[in-house]
């Protein structure tokens, strides 16, 4: 009798205990409240943990600091705490390998970072270094919590700090899912990524208020950092989605091309190697005018894996396009020169565009394809001015820095400094090819050909007429592939159709390629 009496004490006990922790738990999943939850969705925005139902592996997510609360007892916020304190943080799965997540709940003080809230978000990211895998941000937050003053401040230099140690090392991914103001632009800007939903998220160091005390323009949130203004005008944001689903859906795209560390090779998928590989629409695709434009996406689309290519910054510095795609299964890097858009010439945003993008795939061992057709640099006093010697030099120091596999094709132009910039062999790429239709030469034929001629054109009794002889004759010498391919400096004149089954097999031979740097603490790129 006393034995089952202690056993039905301790059962009271326990039970009583265990429905506290219970209601603890439904308390926390509610975030700021029904009310608050309710005003998210008629934003048409979803909330911090329905984002992460989406995101994650069904049943996957295991949350760490459920309970954490703010600790200030300022300004009256001691009788305002949520458990949690407006971010949920933890990690899952996504199709099956491990990422570490933070989610931002606006439902709670408007998502506001506090030194609890960026504690959590700390924790999560040591986690993910030690263990080498993915962190993924999702951020909503009206920015440092005011009421904690330089403690808030001191959080969010804390987040900062983890994110440049961990660059490089880990993959990290940011979704903008609504505002993002201040310093919490920065961690962002320091990720590998950046997603942005149109019309619910914006970030600006200083917002449209401050703007207007200080310069008097009046402009809104979305003209001031919109995801349109950053996908086009600032190329902060690498992609842009219509909606939060559509977001999170390219989040997990974009984290099927690319490695859970530094340490892994690029993914690969499932890939039947008994297909023809010859593919007969690239031949028609130069036009038979070599001023004429053309889309280098169907260069693209014809030499990749089908419905392959993940395109990167669409929308910003078009004269240049780069993004993931897969050969014969292969995740790898894709830098080509855009002849549709600016004749494919490289400037100030192109060159930075590419460099990132190269520097990112070189991090995270994923080999190189380059599509050149590049007349030069563009000139002109805007770009000088705004540094286009200092900007291409980021491009050339990104292909030049660069170990892991590296192939180029030369569809059309590659001329001057351009043709050195552009993976050349000069600069380390390991296999270069160049079409029938290559011209690799210093410049283009009229302009080369009013500099080397111009006594013997001007003498001429019709100069029209003599310039167009000499533009011939330069063209006969050098508009054409075979006196790089003499040289050494590409490795094989191919036809078109047979780039796909060239590339497969040069990428499986340099499958196991090893390079190294020279030792160094690092290097200093021309920023």
């Amino acid at each position: 009798m006393l034995h089952g009496y202690f056993r039905e004490v301790f059962s009271t006990s326990f039970m009583s205990k265990v429905e506290q922790l219970i209601a603890k738990r439904k308390e926390s999943q509610l975030g700021g409240g029904i009310k608050r939850i309710e005003s998210q969705h008629a934003k048409g925005k979803l909330t911090a943990r329905e984002r992460l139902e989406f995101l994650l592996d069904e049943g996957s997510f295991e949350e760490i600091g459920a309970l954490v609360t703010h600790r200030s007892h300022q300004f009256g916020l001691e009788k305002q705490k949520f458990l949690g304190d407006g971010v949920i943080t933890g990690y899952g799965t996504i199709s099956g390998r491990l990422v570490y997540v933070f989610s931002q709940d606006f439902t709670v003080f408007g998502g506001s970072l506090s030194e609890s809230h960026a504690e959590k978000i700390c924790k999560i990211m040591d986690m993910a270094m030690k263990n080498g895998a993915p962190v993924i941000g999702l951020n909503d937050s009206g920015g440092a919590r005011i009421q904690e003053g330089v403690v808030s401040l001191a959080g969010y230099a804390d987040i900062f700090y983890r994110n440049t140690r961990a660059s490089g090392v880990i993959p990290q991914l940011s979704a903008i899912m609504g505002p993002c103001a201040g310093g919490a632009v920065y961690s962002p800007a320091i990720t590998d990524f950046i997603m942005m939903v149109e019309k619910s998220s914006y970030m600006f160091v200083t917002g449209p208020n401050v703007v207007k005390t200080v310069t008097h323009e009046e402009i809104t949130s979305e003209e001031l950092g919109g995801a349109q203004t950053h996908a086009t005008k600032s190329g902060v944001t690498h992609f842009t989605a219509g909606n939060e689903i559509e977001c999170l859906n390219k989040l997990k795209t974009l984290l099927s091309y690319i490695p859970q560390n530094c340490e892994e090779k690029a993914p690969s998928v499932q890939y039947a190697n008994n297909q023809k590989e010859t593919r007969e629409q690239l031949n028609k695709i130069i036009p038979s005018n070599a001023n004429m434009p053309y889309d280098m996406r169907e260069v693209i689309e014809h030499t990749c894996d089908e419905n392959s290519f993940f395109e990167v910054h669409k929308d910003y510095a078009e004269n240049i396009v780069v993004g993931f795609a897969r050969i014969a299964g292969r995740s790898i890097g894709i830098v080509a020169n855009q002849p549709a858009y600016l004749a494919g010439v490289l400037d100030n945003h192109s060159s930075e565009k590419g460099a990132r993008f190269v520097r990112f795939c070189d991090a995270f061992n994923i080999p190189l394809l380059v599509f050149e057709d590049v007349p030069g640099f563009l000139p002109g006093t805007d770009q000088e001015w705004n540094g286009i010697i200092k900007n291409g030099a980021k491009l050339l120091y990104a292909f030049a820095e660069a170990t892991v596999p590296r192939i180029t094709v030369i569809t059309r132009k590659a001329y001057g400094g351009a043709y050195d910039v552009m993976n050349s062999k000069h600069i380390g790429a390991d296999l270069n090819f160049a079409w029938p239709t290559a011209e690799i030469a210093v410049m283009g034929a009229k302009g080369a050909a009013e500099i080397i001629f111009r006594k013997e054109i001007g003498e001429a009794t019709n100069p029209t007429e003599k310039l167009k002889e000499k533009e011939d004759e330069y063209n006969r010498e050098f508009a054409h592939p075979y006196k790089a391919a003499e040289r050494g400096f590409v490795d094989e004149v191919i036809i078109p159709e047979e780039t796909r089954i060239k590339l497969i097999r040069g990428f499986n031979m340099l499958e196991n390629k090893v390079d190294t740097l020279p030792r160094k603490k690092h290097g200093n790129i021309p920023l």
